[in-house]
């Protein structure tokens, strides 16, 4: 490789929300941010900023414009227009915007758990109700349940929050599940809004479908989130955008986010145009060492921790861990207790499934054996 990926940067004492929660014995695999340094393009790109040395407010150039476009069309096969394009901070401003956009208070925003607990909390934040409806497994993968969705929408619902690929599951969904959903949105009357910020962390041998890639009709309802945020690790820059065909819709957007959506900073336009037009080739390479870790995940739990279950996953960094064959061994709350000793995940519970725990395995592999061995050790102490 000619990227590095093994080098372990210690983030303690920079303000990281991941490494500052728990302290210094705790090893953090929780929050959806990767310990990898940022390819050196992008850096590059941030430092040639600085260096104009005037940091005032700033408007989206042309040039960011341009690059969010040929990013879509190049990677995806969608040929947005310059005046779809709404500039937003990240998609928890978004999930809230959309929800004041196209709900009044009481309406109802309907989603499939386990998942991001934004999405959960979006709804109650703004007055409406969240309405969840569980994806179900075929036997072979994590899917939609179209006769739970069916009876959990009613007259009040006005909104559909979908992650793809989805978090925390993994699953890049097919187009004859997502046209069905579009379908379902549309017999419906509801706003189809897709988050697509892990559409580029495929693990392999699987194409993402951006939603509004369907048919023109679902096109025509459909509201899609995108960043650089996930893909290239840098959330921090606080940079994303909606992209919204529909003018009744976007104009809706535009005017639920009046005073609450100011100016993106210029690192952030400056970072995008990095990472779309120079960084695929540090994308290819973190691809190859996010798949050898999932694998390495797979197999070590296999062999050591029988008591948890791991699904198989095609998209993310993200692995969810059914911890049900814990209690047996006593333990109540494996959140807790992997705390306890050493590791911090992330509790089911808050994406709706205190089953599971979410692990982050986007991390250089000494860090996650280490974890690992921890839990293994663990969790050997209570057989």
């Amino acid at each position: 490789m000619s990227y590095d990926f093994d080098t372990v940067i210690d983030r303690h004492g920079t303000g990281s929300l991941k490494w500052d929660r728990f302290g210094p014995d705790v090893l953090p695999l929780w929050v959806a941010d990767m310990d990898f340094a940022c390819a050196p393009e992008v850096l590059e790109a941030l430092h040639a900023r600085v260096d104009h040395g005037i940091m005032g407010y700033t408007l989206p150039s042309r040039e960011a414009e341009d690059a969010a476009l040929a990013y879509l069309e190049r990677q995806h096969g969608y040929k947005a227009e310059r005046e779809w394009l709404v500039w937003m901070h990240g998609m928890v401003p978004g999930l809230n915007i959309a929800a004041r956009a196209y709900a009044e208070s009481g309406d109802e925003v309907l989603t499939c758990t386990p998942v991001y607990p934004p999405f959960l909390g979006a709804p109650s934040w703004q007055d409406r109700v969240s309405t969840t409806s569980p994806l179900k497994w075929d036997g072979a993968r994590w899917t939609f349940d179209f006769d739970d969705l069916k009876n959990k929408v009613t007259d009040r619902t006005r909104l559909f929050y979908l992650c793809s690929p989805h978090n925390p599951v993994g699953r890049v969904y097919d187009q004859a599940e997502l046209r069905g959903l579009g379908d379902f949105c549309r017999k419906h009357n509801l706003v189809l809004l897709s988050d697509e910020i892990h559409c580029d962390l495929l693990l392999g041998g699987i194409k993402h479908t951006c939603t509004a890639t369907l048919s023109p009709e679902i096109e025509d309802i459909c509201v899609t989130f995108m960043a650089p945020s996930k893909t290239y690790n840098v959330p921090g820059l606080a940079c994303a955008f909606a992209t919204i065909k529909d003018a009744t819709l976007r104009g809706k957007f535009k005017l639920a986010a009046r005073g609450l959506i100011t100016e993106i900073n210029p690192f952030g336009y400056a970072g995008l145009i990095a990472c779309y037009e120079k960084g695929e080739p540090w994308r290819q390479e973190l691809l190859a060492y996010l798949k050898a870790n999932r694998d390495f995940l797979y197999g070590f739990i296999e062999e050591n921790l029988p008591e948890i279950k791991v699904r198989p996953m095609e998209a993310t960094y993200l692995a969810w861990l059914n911890i049900e064959g814990l209690k047996a061994l006593g333990i109540e709350n494996p959140h807790r207790f992997f705390i306890e000793h050493g590791v911090g995940l992330s509790p089911g519970k808050d994406f709706g499934d205190d089953r599971y725990l979410r692990l982050n395995f986007g991390c250089p592999r000494s860090v996650l054996e280490e974890a690992l061995n921890r839990m293994v050790k663990a969790v050997a102490a209570k057989r």
